[in-house]
């Protein structure tokens, strides 16, 4: 039997793409290949996560229910980046409710509402320590944020970090010398 040619393409993604899969960030469609499960004949998109050593299979026609979609165009990584910009807003909620909520948004896989958590729990030199769950999902959202960043810009993960983080410690430093300037225009 001669061998059936795999698709390249399905639901306007094709292989070799990257693309974002809410739960688990940044991976790459490695194959589209079929499978018999229970009787019934599947497509699936296989998704290789690397730096997570993980294979992902997405039914193709789950697309829309669980979120899957393109790398964010330059001016939605700007507008990110941009985000990082703006004062913390944390609500003086407890923390597990807090928490639950910045989970939420770097589940979401929405590259905005994932700076809007890195720049929530961002922590510059000058300021108090981080507990440990405040750190666990900075980190999250930060190396989220950075993967994507990484595959738009063409950097690699270090590099996406480091102008993430450059972002950051700038408008910190910036809001400190205002902060400052007022106290001295005030006394």
């Amino acid at each position: 039997m001669p061998e059936k040619k795999k698709p390249q393409q399905r639901h306007g993604f094709r292989t070799n793409e990257y693309v974002v899969y809410p739960a688990h960030g940044v991976g790459r469609i490695v194959r589209i290949e079929e499978q018999e499960i229970a009787g019934a004949k599947l497509e699936l998109f296989v998704i290789n996560f690397e730096k997570d050593k993980m294979t992902l299979r997405v039914p193709t026609a789950k697309l829309a229910s669980v979120g899957m979609r393109k790398l964010s165009e330059e001016k939605i990584v700007k507008k990110a980046l941009g985000t990082l910009k703006g004062k913390a807003r944390v609500k003086r909620t407890m923390w597990s409710r807090r928490a639950q909520e910045y989970e939420a948004k770097i589940n979401s896989g929405d590259l905005i509402s994932i700076a809007e958590v890195v720049r929530d729990l961002y922590r510059s030199e000058s300021q108090p320590e981080q507990s440990y769950s405040e750190r666990q999902l900075y980190e999250a959202a930060l190396d989220r944020m950075a993967r994507e960043v990484a595959v738009v810009d063409k950097l690699d993960e270090r590099g996406a970090i480091q102008r993430i983080t450059e972002v950051l410690a700038k408008s910190a430093r910036g809001r400190r010398l205002a902060a400052e300037e007022a106290e001295i225009k005030a006394a």
